[in-house]
């Protein structure tokens, strides 16, 4: 899906006609590491971008949102990876990002990242044949995702406590429904709710963003209740 919508709108947003097209980025960015494509330019905003011909940007663009769509699709479709695979879209993706300037800083595409970077352990090193049951994954990397869905959540409920009084007020579901980007078409109805459901939608946000994320950490159980709330709540 991530590359599907980068192939939609890159070419708009950052391509050669862009909004903020990333050739202009990436020479304000060797013009302050004084020209040199070194290890400071490349650790600043890494990308494949660097080593491509610049002449038509909205190419390599969709070149690298098509090779992303491409693996994926293919990934997805078999069931099958490998390390390497999944390496290379983890490389692909963080290529768009540190490009995308605004348009990428939204908090989902660098956990979309870290996700993909723990995917790339999941997986044998080349072969594309399963794991044998005998060699599960390792737990190191079972436990980063939890640690990562973990900060993710209570990220997202403890920003709303600290960002606006709205939320420890529980008044912030009155005008949600006036004011979300996506509305779906129930949400006028919810919009006309009585206030003390309001209350309670508040309440049940803080309840799964900031005390359901501690369920990951208590046996298996909890974890199986944590995942289907969490999914419910989505």
């Amino acid at each position: 899906v991530a590359f599907l919508v980068a192939y939609q709108q890159n070419k708009q947003l950052i391509g050669d006609k862009g909004l903020l097209p990333c050739k202009l980025y990436l020479q304000s960015v060797k013009r302050y590491f004084k020209g040199k494509i070194g290890l400071d330019a490349l650790s600043f905003a890494p990308t494949i971008i660097w080593f491509l011909e610049w002449s038509d940007m909205d190419g390599i663009l969709d070149g690298i949102s098509v090779l992303g769509l491409m693996i994926s699709a293919f990934v997805l479709v078999t069931g099958c990876a490998n390390m390497i695979l999944m390496a290379l879209l983890w490389i692909l993706y963080l290529s768009l990002v540190n490009v995308g300037q605004i348009w990428y800083s939204f908090g989902w595409e660098s956990q979309l990242l870290e996700t993909g970077f723990l995917g790339i352990f999941l997986c044998p090193l080349w072969t594309l044949s399963r794991l044998p049951s005998s060699t599960p994954p390792s737990r190191i990397v079972i436990w980063g995702f939890r640690w990562l869905l973990f900060r993710i959540m209570l990220g997202a409920g403890l920003i709303k406590i600290r960002g606006d009084r709205c939320w420890r007020e529980l008044t912030c579901m009155d005008y949600h429904y006036e004011t979300q980007p996506v509305p779906n078409p129930i949400a006028y109805f919810m919009h006309r709710s009585p206030w003390w459901f309001h209350r309670f939608e508040t309440l049940f946000n803080h309840f799964i963003e900031l005390v359901v994320p501690f369920f990951v950490f208590l046996g298996r159980r909890m974890c199986i209740v944590h995942g289907v709330l969490q999914i419910l709540f989505q």
